[in-house]
């Protein structure tokens, strides 16, 4: 199925809302497919399913901004794809809520993160719409 951005005009324009992010640079993970253990449904309950996960970081010119053009100047984008498997990975998760908010904090403790933004979907949930899920937003303080 060819599928829209998950990208909403306000995550976008987060840059624009608050002065703390005017000088970020926006990373980002888009649709990106795991098999979870997530629901509080009996049928949820039978087997993983697929999630769309979409994360966008804020992290400031000054702390990704290469001097050398190497990896470690940055954040990479393996540590995203890191920290979703790592907490998939620990068994059934009842509430979308509960993966956005831990996935968020593990973005947050990054030393480079200034802000997060995470999109949890379930686009096979319900044969009537194109998926259900969550979004959450969180910011470190400057």
């Amino acid at each position: 199925m060819n599928r829209p951005p998950a990208m909403t005009p306000l995550a976008s324009n987060l840059s624009l809302l608050d002065p703390a992010l005017a000088g970020c640079r926006r990373l980002f993970l888009r649709n990106y497919e795991v098999q979870v253990r997530l629901g509080v449904h009996d049928f949820e309950r039978l087997g993983p399913q697929r999630i769309l996960v979409n994360v966008d970081l804020y992290v400031p010119l000054s702390q990704s901004t290469p001097q050398s053009d190497q990896l470690h100047e940055v954040v990479d984008y393996d540590f995203i794809r890191g920290c979703i498997a790592q907490r998939v990975s620990q068994g059934h998760i009842q509430l979308q809520e509960t993966l956005v908010d831990d996935l968020l904090q593990s973005f947050l403790a990054h030393p480079k993160v200034r802000a997060a933004r995470v999109t949890t979907e379930k686009p096979d949930v319900y044969p009537d719409c194109e998926g259900v899920g969550v979004e959450v937003f969180g910011l470190n303080p400057v």
